[in-house]
């Protein structure tokens, strides 16, 4: 059996127009990106759990960029300040490292919003191979079509919308290092707190320790009774209540503190031996807090930003109402050797679909970003005052309790020495003793509260407000 056979010239005619999708696709191919597997496995998780390491992160804080935070040489060997740990907190924070990678969304987003739609290319291939085909030749057609003119309408506004997105979540994630830095600064004045905290309970435990040996061999004496012993005890037992107290506080703190680092709960890291506690001379008005606030606290400047960039989104799906035009163009060959050129338009037809639903989705998006910004601002405002409020009575506390324990000290004294001579007994004594700790471990506890609303005060502000911040 013999079948057809095309003539040669036909042949040749067919490899050659054969070729040219061949040789589009490698063209369009080229260029695109390949992928890269990046899995998750207990390798993947011992290295990201690993501790930071040191030398890069003092090499990191002396270059940071930051609206707030300024670079900042630190010598681990000397142990850090809570200056020290704000700039680590913003390196090593496992949080803000996944809030960055927003940032990396956001700019491919622009990328992704400035590029046009791409044209479309079509090829046919028509080769006559049986009836009657002589004198035919082959039929071949060349198509382009470009839908272009409403992405053209839109571009500019879907480029301005990306781009204010972008600045706000860069905005966005600056606060949130602004957070977190405060948030180290906080962890290390409690954690120093608490240490001294710790010495005064454990310095009275010691000293009713060795107390109690002496009132014992008292007893065995006959100078003192069972009465006097229980009394010690008691004040023994609870005062080792508040030192277990205050170690689990600190081991709690501690490992806070680790967690705000991004060190693991087993890392430990040393502190400096003097810590500057934020100084209060004289506290700022209200007004002076809030002058220029929205122009300094940066997730106002990032809702600001959000705010644009929903404006420029509903601006874009305004335009988006136009309908949808495409161009296109041709060149054809039929099997008779008539060769044609020529165009096409296409428009949509905004019968049903005219962009509606997303110009009502922008708009509400709008509203919601600008009541938010206004009640932001409220909040500042009165939150400012609310601490501003409270730092004042604090103070008021501190200077009242210094001069409790100024007196108890002396009462205590006299209490010790009436104890000496008979005129007071054991459980008189150790009740003075006693008060006096508590006021001791009261008056640390509220120069705690104050650096904590101190902080609290310049996290509202935007901007530190005191001395050794």
């Amino acid at each position: 059996m013999r079948y057809p056979r095309f003539p040669r010239y036909c042949k040749m005619r067919f490899t050659r127009l054969a070729r040219l999708p061949g040789l589009l696709l490698f063209v369009v191919l080229s260029g695109c990106a390949t992928y890269q597997p990046k899995p998750i496995n207990q390798h993947a998780v011992a290295r990201s759990l690993a501790s930071p390491d040191l030398q890069s992160v003092r090499i990191k804080a002396e270059e940071i960029k930051h609206p707030i935070l300024k670079p900042r040489h630190i010598d681990f060997a000397k142990g850090i300040s809570a200056g020290d740990a704000a700039i680590i907190a913003v390196i090593t924070n496992r949080t803000l490292q996944a809030e960055r990678d927003r940032l990396g969304i956001k700019r491919a987003q622009l990328l992704q919003a400035g590029i046009l739609p791409n044209p479309a290319f079509s090829y046919s291939l028509d080769v006559p191979s049986g009836g009657s085909d002589q004198g035919t030749v082959n039929a071949y057609g060349l198509g382009l079509d470009w839908g272009i003119i409403k992405s053209l309408l839109t571009r500019g506004a879907k480029v301005e919308a990306a781009r204010a997105g972008e600045a706000a979540v860069n905005l966005d994630v600056a606060w949130k290092e602004w957070q977190v830095a405060q948030a180290a600064r906080l962890s290390v004045y409690d954690v120093i707190m608490l240490e001294q905290q710790l010495k005064v309970a454990l310095r009275e435990e010691e000293n009713i320790r060795r107390n109690l040996e002496a009132i014992k061999k008292a007893v065995d004496a006959g100078n003192m009774t069972i009465v006097d012993l229980d009394a010690v005890e008691a004040t023994l037992s609870r005062t080792h209540s508040t030192v277990l107290d205050i170690t689990q506080k600190l081991q709690q703190q501690r490992l806070r503190l680790n967690s705000v680092l991004g060190f693991p709960p087993s890392g430990s890291i040393a502190l400096k031996k003097e810590m500057v506690f934020p100084g209060i001379k004289t506290l700022p008005a209200l007004d002076d807090i809030m002058k220029g606030i929205e122009n300094r606290r940066l997730d106002l400047l990032a809702l600001r930003q959000g705010y644009k960039s929903r404006e420029a989104s509903l601006r874009e799906a305004v335009r988006a109402q136009f309908p949808n035009i495409s161009i296109g163009f041709s060149h054809a060959r039929d099997t008779t050797n008539v060769i044609t050129t020529g165009f096409s338009v296409s428009v949509s037809l905004p019968f049903f679909d005219r962009n509606q639903g997303q110009i009502a989705i922008d708009r509400a998006g709008r509203k919601q970003l600008y009541d938010e910004y206004m009640n932001r601002v409220f909040q500042a405002r009165a939150n400012a005052a609310a601490l501003l409020a409270n730092i004042k009575a604090v103070k008021a506390q501190i200077d009242a309790t210094g001069k409790s324990v100024q007196a108890l000290e002396k009462l205590v004294k006299v209490s010790y020495s009436g104890f000496l001579e008979g005129n007071i007994d054991v459980l008189s004594y150790y009740n003075e003793v006693d008060r006096l700790t508590t006021r001791r471990l009261d008056a640390l506890k509220l120069r705690q509260d104050l650096a904590d609303m101190c902080v609290a005060l310049e996290i509202t502000a935007g901007e530190y407000i005191f001395a050794g911040s």
